[in-house]
């Protein structure tokens, strides 16, 4: 083993036993459910909005988003745009009264109870349909993480690519197991921080390295298609010019937001309306920062890495781009590989945070959502707080094994998540909370018929050859099941009784509550 990869190993070690350490301090603070799940609502301010945005980007911001822009040009940027849209108006319009509406509705821990509470669902019918639907498309979104972190590992080390995915899933599994709401917000809020450091310093210096006379000339010399001007051109998209369609879909990412259950979950954990009003600059600011540096990452990797063309003169693929970038800047180029180590840990930070917020979310609508809301009610806390750890244990074992696959892509697997949550609770959470007319059929057919769309769109294949509706149109599933989840809410709504006084009383309350 060489002296730099034993520095780097040092550098993962410290990081992730920080993790564990932490996991371990608030895992005797977790007594109920209420802790394990949304930390006894106590975040504050830059807790909120680090570990909301960390959450959120996963390994697609560093691996994906970077990957994309590196083999296609900043065509590729749209989704960032898009992206970029859908948090500033997820902060603006959704956070507080998402917050307010979590207390008036009997004090609701996750997004489940919410719209089951918001609704009055007697039945209990919206509670289990949206539990389904969290399960399923979060197995499908924490693989993606693990995948990310296997790659990582694999190509930091050079380790088989099985083994790399077991050693990042247990280090996730162990802190999130122990400390639950908090370990995760707290280590999401480290790992954000070191996200940003990482997105920010690492293409700075390779771009001064590089020389900015000779960006371009070097771009145009790797072979990008349509030469230099189209690559650095976002009306342009692989040499070719960008579709209508195209751009439509790249820009539908944003509608992902309001529908995030473990973006939401942090809203609905923030202390009060001063820390939100914090978090909202705070989280605005990182993601902007972070989305346009990803993207230099992209360009500035493409010429600083050049002869070597990631996918073309190797077998490294262009989502390793910010990896190999790091790898050659630190340990061969400046021999800092210590330092090259914390940066590679923004990568698994990134990874991490999203990755430990999912398992969190699937054990509770596992736990509080199916197991004490439907199958055994009178269950006490210990109980509860007993299933949603034997959850998180599950889920990981089947993202695992969903995960095996060494050529999943990072950003296929988001890119099917994000849609069918965006989909599926995008346009009842946003209705919920600004229309009283909306009620519980309305809220059925939108959520049933959001995450369908999204699985037919994606998942049957309906032409030769295997193709989906996705591949032929190249429309994303997000643009159209958001739409069609949004118009049978509103016609559902319209045709259907309307909410009982006590929903329509409940809803003003809330609209005039303070959560000072």
């Amino acid at each position: 083993m060489s002296g730099s990869i034993v520095w780097i190993l040092l550098a993962f070690a410290a990081y992730m036993g920080m993790m564990i350490v932490i996991g371990a301090r608030y895992a005797g603070k977790t007594k109920t459910s209420e802790d394990f799940f949304l930390g006894g609502r106590n975040l504050n301010g830059w807790v909120a909005a680090l570990s909301a945005q960390a959450s959120d980007m996963s390994g697609w911001l560093l691996m994906g988003l970077p990957g994309s822009v590196y083999a296609f040009g900043t065509g590729q940027a749209w989704i960032a745009v898009g992206l970029f849209l859908g948090t500033v108006c997820n902060w603006l319009f959704v956070s507080s009264r998402l917050r307010r509406y979590t207390i008036c509705a009997n004090n609701a821990l996750t997004l489940p109870a919410y719209l089951e509470n918001r609704f009055h669902d007697k039945k209990r019918m919206l509670l289990l349909v949206s539990s389904i639907v969290i399960v399923i498309f979060f197995l499908v979104y924490t693989a993606s993480a693990l995948t990310a972190g296997g790659k990582l590992f694999a190509s930091v080390f050079g380790i088989d690519y099985k083994l790399a995915l077991t050693i990042g899933a247990a280090v996730i599994l162990v802190y999130t197991f122990l400390g639950g709401f908090m370990a995760v917000c707290v280590t999401d809020f480290i790992q954000g921080m070191l996200m940003l450091v990482g997105v920010l310093v690492v293409p700075i210096i390779a771009y001064f390295f590089v020389g900015p006379e000779n960006v371009v000339g070097l771009l145009g010399e790797s072979g990008v298609a349509g030469g230099a001007s189209s690559y650095l051109n976002i009306m342009e998209d692989s040499g070719s010019k960008v579709s209508l369609i195209y751009i439509i879909s790249q820009l539908a990412w944003g509608f992902g937001y309001c529908g995030m259950p473990h973006i939401l979950v942090r809203f609905m954990a923030v202390s009060s309306e001063k820390e939100l009003k914090k978090s909202k600059v705070i989280a605005i600011i990182w993601v902007a920062l972070s989305l346009s540096f990803a993207v230099i990452i992209g360009i500035v990797g493409r010429a600083y890495l050049y002869p070597t063309v990631l996918g073309e003169t190797t077998e490294t693929s262009a989502e390793n781009v910010f990896i190999e970038l790091i790898t050659k800047l630190f340990v061969d180029d400046l021999a800092w590989p210590f330092v090259g180590g914390l940066f590679l840990c923004g990568i698994l930070a990134a990874i991490m945070s999203t990755a430990d917020s999912q398992l969190l979310v699937t054990a509770s609508a596992v736990a509080e959502d199916l197991f004490k809301g439907i199958f055994k009610k009178d269950a006490d806390e210990k109980t509860v707080l007993n299933v949603s750890r034997v959850t998180v244990v599950v889920v990981a074992v089947l993202a695992y094994v969903i995960a095996l696959n060494p050529n999943s892509s990072v950003m296929g697997l988001v890119s099917n998540a994000w849609a069918g949550f965006g989909s599926a609770f995008g346009p009842i959470i946003l209705l919920s909370l600004y229309w009283k007319r909306v009620n519980l059929p309305g809220a059925m057919a939108g959520i049933i018929s959001g995450a369908a769309t999204v699985l037919v769109w994606d998942y049957l294949p309906v032409f030769e050859n295997g193709m989906t509706l996705g591949g032929k149109t190249g429309l994303y599933s997000l643009a159209l099941g958001f739409v069609i989840s949004l118009v049978l809410i509103i016609v559902v709504s319209l045709v259907t009784k309307k909410p009982s006084d006590a929903i329509i009383k409940e809803f003003e309350e809330m609209e005039k509550m303070s959560i000072e």
